[in-house]
This record gives C-alpha cells, structure tokens and sequence, in this order.
C-alpha cells in the first residue's frame, strides 16, 4: 500500500511541476498567461504541500524553483545576489502563523505591483546593466530597454554606494493601458502584459513609445549599506532618484495591523491607479532579515498576502443577447462558472458588437475574465482560441422580434419597436404617462411594475382600458382603494384628448424632446402628416440633423410601433396643430431663442410657452443660426458658447418688456 501511494503522490506530483513549468514559460517567457492567478497559486500550493510532506520531492519542486529559464533570444548574465520570489499567504492564518516565527515585530507593508520584475545595476552612479528575473539565478539582459522608462534613473543623484542593485516592478498605469490598447491592432488583456510585452523588446526603440513606469523596492548586490531598515532604504531610494510606493506603504506591529492595513487597501483597491495583486508584508529592521535568511527559493522575512484572483481564464460557451429599457441590444458572454475574487462568475458583458469584433472572441475560446469589486465581470481578452464561428450580431430583437438598427455614427445596436418590445416597457410607459407627455397620476413606476407583472398593461392603448377591465381587482389590491381608483380613473379619461406635440413626445421616438416635437407638429399640423413624412422633410426642419431624421423615419416605418399607435387611436384623440405654413405673429416672430440658467419668476415651461406665444421657436442648443440667449442665474456653457459666438443675451425683464 506504501509503495502505490508513493507512486500516485510522485504522479501528481510530476503533473504539477509539469503544468507550473509550462504556465511559467507562458506567463514569464511568452508574457501571454494561459491559466489565471487562483489556478495557478492553488497548483503551486499543491506541489509544496507535497513536499513539504515528501521532502525528497523538494529537488526540482516548487519549494526550489524560481520564475522560468531566460529565452535564448536575449543575452543573459548571473545574479551576483539570486533575485527570489516571495511565498504567498492568502488568509488571515497563513498570516498568522508567519508572524508566529518572527524574532521582531516592526514590520513594513508594501504595495504588491502587479509588473515585471527587475534588477538594475549601478557602478559610481552610473546604470550599467539591467536583468529580468528569469529563472532567479540568471536574468535576461534588458539594460537598453530599462533606460527608455524615465522612472528609472540612467545616473543616481545624492550619496549612493560604489555599487548597488536597485530591484523593483516595471508597471504600466492603467490610463497608459488604455491609451496603448486603443491604438494597437492586437490588443493586450492587461496591463501586466502589456509591461511585461513592451519590457522584453529586442528593439528598445518599441519599449521606448510603451508608457512604462516603475518603482523601487528592495536591492542585491551592495558595497556597502547605510540605512537599518527597510522603511529607511525607501527613503534612500528617493534621494537617489526613484520613485516608491510609501505613499501607500504601513507599518504593522501584530497580525490585527496586518488585517486592517489588508481591509483598507482591499477598499481602496480600484482607487489606485495602478494594478496590485496583495501586499507585501516585511520585517522592516535589516539585521533582523539577514538573521533569518531565506529558503531556496524565497527570503523567510517577507511573504505577499495575496488579494482574491481579480481575473480568471475560463470558457465561452455562448454569447446571448440582452434588451435594456431603452431598447438597446448588450451582448452578454456565457461562461463556464469560476471562481474569481471569492464570487462564482458564469456572465459577463460584451459591451456591443465593435466590442467583440475588438477583442476578437468565438464561441468556444478560453478566454480572460476581469472582476473588481462589484463591477460588472467583463472579457478582457483571449487566453486560447477555440477557432470556434465570428459571432454575428442579431438584425432581429430576440425579444419582440423588431428591427435592429444601428444609426450612422453610434456604437449601441437598437430595437426599434420603442411602443411595443416587453424589454422596454417598463421604461417607456413611465415616459408616457409623465407630466409633459399623458400626464397620467397615479401610475408610477410601482403601480406600472404591478399592472405589467399581470399582463394588465401590455401597450399604451391597455392603460385606457386598464379601470374598466381590472378596476374591481385593483380596489381590492394592497396600497389601493375606491377613492385611489377613481381618482385614477378620472386622470386617464383626462388624458383622452392631447395635443399633437405631445403625443409625439410621449410615444418615445429616440432622441426626440419635447421642443423638437413642438417643432415637428407645427410643421406638419396633425398626425396623419407627420407619420408619413420623408426623410427630406424632417431634414428640412430647422434643429433636426441627419441622424434624427432617420430616427423618426424608422420609427414610423416599424409596423410594431404603427400597430401601438393604431391601438391608441381608438382609445384617444389627437388634437391637430397649428402649422408653421402661415403668417407667425408676435414681438419675437421667428426669433430662435436658447433658454439656459434658473429664472427668478418663470419655471422653464411657463417661459416656453410665453415665447413661442410671441412667435419665437425655442431650441435647446446654442448655434451661429440661434438669435437670442436667455440666460437666468447660474447660466453655464450654453451663455459662454453664445458670448463666442456674439448672440445676443437677454434677461426674462427684457421678455416682459415686450409683453
């Protein structure tokens, strides 16, 4: 039984080291990891336990080894001091039972950088070599490379030692993440990547257009040392011209510091503005590290308490499509449930269609997924292609089985049946009923939540038939009553009859407001006119561009929404208005007018209608055509661009003068 046990534990063993060698050429080599953090750190933590059991595993184990071999692409050079890894803890007892064998509690926490790696190298001052990590013992030569990054100094400043090794990360901000991959052709999934991919250039000319930035944090090779701790040797680093995380760094005496500088960090974690994957906890006093020395691998002085795995690799199963209140169409990715930072993840969004096409994701890919804090999951890159079909986009709702359509310009892909898609209901029968469209009380969004929830409102036209049909079911309804149901009753029978400019208002036509469906009932004078009207006849509209046109064309032409204004049509009337086609009279005839700032006397709406009562056309946007601002107190943008532009600004006493 001993002998097949040893043999089964030395199998998985031989498997773990085996997969660990492969993901460390991926992820330190090749800088394109293939599995995410938690697999990775689960596996390490495997292979030691093992060993630790079984320590002739040791030999070529995870307790000795250290990075992966340097690429034969670069040259390389020895370590004068091994360049180790540091052991990780991933929870308050792993914490604490590191802390229980240290001989001095002053410690010093540090930021753990999510980077690269490296080691410069200065003689008199002077940076003379520059080496990755590599396997630990030797590191790839990136001296050229490392002299690109300003936050590396070529030349030290102060008082330094004849020889010093400054090691630290190589990182890439965030921003500068962004920027880089949105100029790239074949983005980088994040940013440590994109660090590591830009660092290990052959021509450091590319390395030089990267953004990189680093910090220092520890050293090798000395000739000499004048600082006791390690709170002190960040401040030299300082003086010598590096930049340092003790902006952010602690000091901690007990395992509690620890947790409360972990929690803190944890909370202010997306504040940062670069990615950290845990901290690093040290003993601060240097006597004390190198009394305690370190194993093969890494020093017994210092651990990284890891953070939850922020990404993980998993599978695309499918990609399904969702329909939000406004009609818009977000691709939503099906994983294979993972695990990531403590929370199951089995979604998470696509964004729209140029998002995909960007990241270039299939069915079928393993791909990288991103999680912080409670921010949405999102796919942040391709891990492993599956070669799986491109993804086409739905030309059909898969909700209500309208249109989609992506105007000229946009991004977002959209359903067009505004009235009638179930997905979008909701939101636009709030719209219909507010105050400037039906002005329906007593049906707000819980009531709309409630009658919707049992199919009592479909479409608008249900709401004027909504007490005649269900009224003896809703008196008897939690939170309503007679009197509440009456007096509903009379608000939609109110409702009935409404001006043209605001039905067009209230049936939800994208991006048209309520001045622009004043302008169009008063160019087309009824309904009938306006639902078939051409593009070239909005386009003519003064204040209606090419992109509103087709919006409102669309909308007409979408037999869903024409059969929800036929409903409607025969529960209400729509009151006709009075054209533009005749003589406009009036003091401000004609005169396009912007309103912008808070009026002493007048809401918003009654200064509207006091001006287009003297013939003016009220718009919402300021332009070289517009003839007149008028501006009340804390009058913003809208009164800067009219004095660029030399408008005219007038005061509302100036409108009550021609009253």
């Amino acid at each position: 039984m001993a002998e097949t046990l040893d043999l089964f534990i030395r199998s998985e063993h031989a498997d773990l080291m085996k997969k660990l060698s492969e993901w460390d050429i991926a992820y330190h080599q090749n800088d394109a990891p293939v599995v995410d953090d938690a697999t990775y750190d689960a596996a390490k933590s495997r292979a030691l336990e093992l060993e630790e059991k079984f320590p002739e595993l040791a030999k070529n184990g995870a307790s000795t080894h250290v990075g992966a071999a340097v690429s034969s692409k670069f040259k390389s050079y020895p370590h004068t001091v091994p360049m180790l890894s540091i052991s990780d803890v991933f929870n308050e007892h792993d914490v604490s039972d590191w802390f229980s064998k240290l001989p001095n509690h002053d410690l010093f926490i540090e930021l753990k950088i999510d980077g690269v790696s490296f080691s410069a190298r200065y003689e008199n001052g002077v940076l003379v070599r520059g080496l990755t990590r590599g396997s630990g013992v030797a590191g790839e030569d990136i001296t050229a490379n490392l002299k690109t990054i300003p936050d590396i100094p070529q030349k030290l400043s102060g008082e330094y030692p004849q020889i010093i090794e400054v090691r630290g990360e190589v990182y890439m901000a965030r921003d500068d993440f962004i920027a880089l991959n949105e100029r790239s052709k074949k983005p980088f999934a994040n940013p440590r990547n994109a660090a590591a991919g830009s660092l290990r250039q052959l021509d450091a000319g590319i390395t030089a257009k990267r953004k990189l930035s680093a910090f220092g944090y520890t050293y090798g090779d000395i000739s000499e040392r004048t600082w006791q701790t390690q709170s002190e040797y960040m401040e030299k680093l300082e003086s010598w011209g590096f930049k340092t995380t003790s902006h952010w760094a602690r000091p901690a005496h007990s395992v509690s510091d620890i947790q409360d500088v972990y929690n803190d960090i944890m909370i202010h974690r997306a504040e940062i503005p670069f990615d950290i994957d845990g901290l690093v906890i040290k003993v601060n006093d240097i006597a004390t590290q190198e009394h305690m020395g370190a194993r093969a691998n890494s020093p017994r002085w210092e651990v990284a308490y890891k953070f939850p795995a922020a990404r993980g690799i998993t599978l695309l199963r499918d990609i399904s499509v969702q329909v939000g209140r406004t009609g818009v169409l977000t691709p939503v990715a099906e994983l294979e449930p993972i695990n990531i930072g403590g929370v199951v993840v089995s979604r998470a969004t696509l964004h729209n269609a140029d998002e995909i096409a960007r990241l270039g994701v299939r069915i079928g890919d393993r791909i990288i997924v991103q999680r912080a804090g409670d921010v949405i999951p999102q796919i942040v890159g391709v891990a492993e292609s599956g070669n799986g079909t491109v993804y086409k986009f739905p030309e059909i709702c898969p909700v209500c089985g309208a249109a989609v359509v992506r105007e000229s310009g946009a991004v977002a892909r959209r359903c067009v049946n505004t009235l009638g898609c179930p997905a979008q209901r909701i939101g636009e029968l709030e719209h219909f009923v507010s105050r400037h469209a039906f002005d329906i009380a007593g049906l707000g969004p819980r009531q709309l939540e409630l009658f919707t929830e049992r199919d009592w409102i479909k479409s608008p036209a249900d709401i004027f038939t909504l007490v005649s049909r269900y009224g003896d079911a809703i008196k008897n309804m939690d939170g309503f009553g007679d009197k509440s149901v009456s007096n509903l009753n009379i608000s939609i029978e109110n409702a009935r009859k409404i001006d043209l400019h605001r039905f067009l208002y209230a049936i939800g036509i994208p991006d048209i407001g309520e001045v622009t469906a004043k302008l169009i009932a008063k160019k087309f004078g009824n309904l009938d006119r306006t639902r078939h009207a051409t593009y070239a006849e909005f386009k003519n509209i003064d204040g209606i561009g090419d992109i509103m046109a087709n919006e409102i064309v669309s909308f007409f032409a979408d037999e869903h929404n024409n059969k929800v204004i036929d409903d409607l049509l025969e529960q209400i009337t729509v009151a006709d208005a009075i054209t533009t086609t005749g003589t406009t009279n009036g003091p401000l005839a004609g005169k396009k007018i912007v309103l912008t700032g808070t009026l002493a006397n007048y809401t918003r709406d009654e200064m509207r209608e006091l001006l287009e009562s003297m013939g003016a056309r009220v718009q919402s946007s300021v332009s070289p055509k517009t003839d007149i601002v008028l501006a009340g107190s804390d009058a913003g943008s809208k009164l800067q661009r009219a004095t660029e532009l030399n408008i005219p600004i007038w005061s509302e006493q100036d409108i009550e003068k021609l009253k």
